[in-house]
């Protein structure tokens, strides 16, 4: 297995830029995000360590690095993104675990140096991980085999008998339901149109924006519903079940949805907020609490789909 301590040392050169002549006058900030907080032994969580800081410095990753009672099996440095004066480094890091409790994540440094001999500390944050057994009863033993159950043929003919009330009932339905949908069809009759997705989660984050919730420094509540909003209408918007996956499973879903990368990476800065505060015990100002809830409108601003303008209109305007 390679070490941490190589992988690093070989890839930190990458993330260096040529010192300018501005110094250290921006505060660099640091992120810290883990795909999931509940695993079983041996299961591999992927932490991701991002610094955003000024072009012209560059970020100074160790050389090694323990989270103990955490194994790091692997790190990954990404290239640095420069968009004008600000610059993003970042790191994955693979880690198992092999005990048994709730555990902790440990922090650990990064430094960001410029010109001469100035360099900024930032630690990561800690994070919260549960970690199950595999295999074990509610007592925590581990169960027995069973033998094949007899099943009586009594018992055999009356599960017959149901199961074939239940087919008969399940073809009588649909015949029902077939006759009584063409029946719509003829007589023209229609229901009302499904709201659109857009409109759902406008009123909801407006309801969120207007509660108490801040006032009463509820963040974490806070956190929750905004995320929950977003996902459900992610849910609707695209058809990815993103109210029962991970942050990493969402985003994975809207990559096979086609969904355009600008979108995902806003997405994934969004819930990424919000997991910090659910999951990691953050408690952010309530000025980045409303930010969250903007950023949120953004993105919902950003995929409402476009309006089809009818072949007559376009007729029309040739």
């Amino acid at each position: 297995m390679t070490s941490v301590r190589h992988i690093l040392a070989v890839a930190a050169p990458a993330l260096a830029f040529l010192a300018g002549s501005v110094g250290l006058t921006a505060q660099s900030r640091i992120r810290t995000a883990v795909d999931t907080t509940l695993v079983t032994v041996g299961d591999r969580i992927t932490m991701t360590v991002s610094v955003e800081h000024r072009a012209g410095t560059r970020v100074v990753w160790p050389d090694s690095i323990s989270l103990a009672p955490f194994e790091v099996l692997g790190a990954r440095v990404g290239p640095t993104e420069t968009d004008g004066d600000v610059s993003l480094s970042s790191v994955t890091l693979t880690l198992a675990v092999f005990e048994l409790g709730e555990l902790e994540i440990p922090s650990f440094e990064v430094s960001v140096e410029g010109p001469g001999d100035e360099a900024e500390f930032l630690r990561t944050d800690r994070y919260g991980i549960e970690v199950l057994s595999v295999g074990a009863d509610d007592s925590g033993d581990i169960r027995d085999i069973r033998g094949p159950l007899g099943i009586p043929i009594g018992a055999i003919t009356i599960a017959l008998g149901g199961l074939l009330a239940l087919v008969l009932a399940g073809l009588a339905y649909a015949l029902y339901r077939r006759v009584r949908g063409r029946s719509r069809v003829e007589t023209g009759a229609r229901g009302p149109p499904p709201r659109p997705a857009h409109e759902i989660a406008m009123e909801a984050l407006a309801a969120l924006e207007a509660s108490s919730l801040l006032e009463r420094r509820q963040v974490k509540d806070y956190h929750i519903e905004v995320s929950e909003i977003l996902r459900t209408y992610v849910q609707r918007r695209f058809g990815v079940d993103a109210p029962e996956m991970t942050t990493i499973e969402v985003l994975s879903g809207l990559d096979n949805a086609g969904v355009d990368g600008t979108v995902r990476k806003a997405l994934r800065r969004f819930l990424d907020q919000c997991d910090m505060v659910k999951f990691a015990k953050v408690r952010p100002e309530p000025e980045a609490s409303h930010d969250v809830l903007t950023l949120g409108r953004q993105l919902v601003e950003d995929t409402i789909p476009a309006i089809p303008i009818p072949d007559a209109d376009l007729a029309e305007a040739s």
